[in-house]
């Protein structure tokens, strides 16, 4: 039976990838004909031959469909199962990241994040075909074809729960080997971050490179507060070679699990990091942190210091001064009869023995106007992203719904040709700003000027998530706080 053949070469795939122990290949296997429905076994002589985790498994599926073990609509299920079985169990992975750690943190990350990949949770395959590039302006934009577009804020609230209540929420540590959402595959570590117990996991959709969360591992709802400065010091006093960060704890601001305390961080440059000050200030009562209201297009703040209380102190007095900024002019309101408005998005970076530590300004109130939010993308870029613009969108990384790359290839033929299709008038803007820019005449000129385009759109999107309308009206914001020139 081909189903053996299959099992054979997963066997060895597992020795060679997933530190299986060549003592235990018989019993593993033995396992895996249990779970496979198999009553017997019948040697195939195939190896491993330096295939893919994805070749290998589509081969099982192709076998166990043709021969009856398992149908189509159980694939996914029957593959998390597998790999799952294969893989060492959560103390071991804990224990060889623990000595990694040791040598080298950025060591112990790199090794979690290929035995993830290894083992089939991280799907860096579907990932590598996600298109991706930077544009002229120095954003980043992608577009994410292995996960589905996301409109309802309403579900994070609820935090992606599971029917029945166990686990609590989609990322729980409960979720490490329940077979219910396909987390046999899922490997965490233990952290400690400020007085608490934490752990880290990889996303198995990530949008940058070892794109992971750092979660509480009490089920309690996000928050920013003056203990969270703390904590994201604590993890890259840990993880010098990642930032880390958290969405404002607020709906329509980003956010797809507000239920669960959790930060999200990597080890990749993202653009805020990079952008250079409009204003510097200083405050008096808080010696060697400089303060810097960033040349960005979104509301951004960046304190700088050695000194981690002082610098939590300053972040602090930021926070809780725009949790009750109001402003009615600007329609600047932290709080009313539909729940608070404002919240901040910290984000920590270090250099050395210095922190870079960034506060993001954001408000999720609403207006008849603008019902999906006043500081959102706006109505005319939906068609682009109606999404949440959380973390890392405000931080220069767009991650644009898959449905775009057939249309705008449609888009393009048509500001080639002149005419723009019924079909794709939802897609106006695009073709009217490209042509008015001069019209491609080959199909590489094309893609760049919608890169242009795309890239011109991200930009106006963050200004559209800006609280304060220039830098110079955040630096007074932050001179009413006590910060000065």
């Amino acid at each position: 039976m081909k189903i053996y053949s299959a099992i054979d070469r997963l066997i060895g795939y597992a020795v060679a990838n997933l530190s299986l122990p060549p003592r235990d290949a018989v019993f593993t296997r033995n396992g895996l004909l249990y779970l496979l429905g198999l009553p017997g076994y019948e040697p195939s002589g195939e190896e491993y031959g330096g295939e893919t985790v994805s070749e290998l498994l589509s081969a099982l599926t192709r076998a166990a469909v043709e021969e009856g073990v398992y149908g189509e609509e159980d694939a996914e299920r029957m593959e998390d199962a597998v790999m799952g079985a294969l893989m060492l169990p959560p103390s071991a992975v804990e224990e060889r990241f623990s000595r990694l750690f040791e040598v080298s943190p950025a060591r112990a990350t790199e090794w979690l994040y290929a035995y993830s990949v290894a083992g089939d949770y991280v799907k860096k395959e579907k990932l590598d075909r996600n298109p991706r590039f930077t544009a002229k302006n120095g954003l980043i934009v992608t577009i994410n074809l292995a996960k589905p577009e996301f409109r309802d804020p309403k579900k994070a609230m609820s935090g992606n729960s599971v029917k029945g209540g166990y686990p609590k929420c989609s990322i729980c540590r409960e979720n490490e080997g329940f077979a219910g959402r396909a987390k046999r595959t899922l490997r965490t570590v233990t952290l400690t971050l400020g007085d608490g117990k934490w752990f880290w996991q990889f996303s198995p959709y990530g949008y940058f490179y070892q794109h992971g969360i750092a979660v509480n591992t009490h089920h309690t709802p996000m928050h920013v507060d003056g203990e969270t400065f703390f904590e994201l010091m604590d993890f890259v006093d840990a993880f010098p070679h990642y930032f880390i960060g958290c969405n404002a704890p607020l709906p329509r601001i980003g956010g797809s699990v507000l239920a669960h305390d959790h930060y999200q961080g990597g080890g990749e440059i993202l653009p805020l990091f990079r952008a250079g000050l409009a204003y510097k200030l200083s405050h008096k009562n808080i010696p060697g942190v400089e303060v810097g209201v960033l040349d960005w297009y979104g509301t951004a703040i960046r304190l700088t210091g050695k000194d981690r209380v002082l610098l939590a102190r300053a972040a602090d007095l930021i926070r809780r001064g725009w949790e009750s900024y109001r402003d009615e002019a600007r329609g600047l309101i932290p709080a009313d009869e539909e729940g608070i408005h404002h919240a901040v998005s910290p984000t920590v970076v270090k250099r050395g023995d210095t922190y870079d530590l960034h506060l993001i300004l954001r408000s999720n109130i609403t207006s008849p106007t603008y019902p999906d939010g006043v500081f959102h993308a706006h109505p005319e870029f939906h068609i682009i992203k109606k999404e949440s613009i959380g973390l890392i969108e405000a931080q220069g990384l767009f991650i644009l719904p898959g449905r775009l790359v057939e249309a705008l290839e449609c888009v393009k033929d048509a500001i080639m040709a002149g005419s723009l299709p019924a079909e794709y008038e939802d897609y106006r803007l695009l073709y009217e700003e490209i042509r008015a820019q001069g019209i491609p005449q080959t199909r590489e000129e094309a893609d760049e000027a919608m890169r242009d385009e795309l890239g011109s759109i991200c930009e106006r999107i963050l200004h559209n998530t800006a609280v304060f309308e220039t830098h110079r009206d955040t630096a007074e914001f932050l001179k009413g706080l006590g910060f000065h020139d």
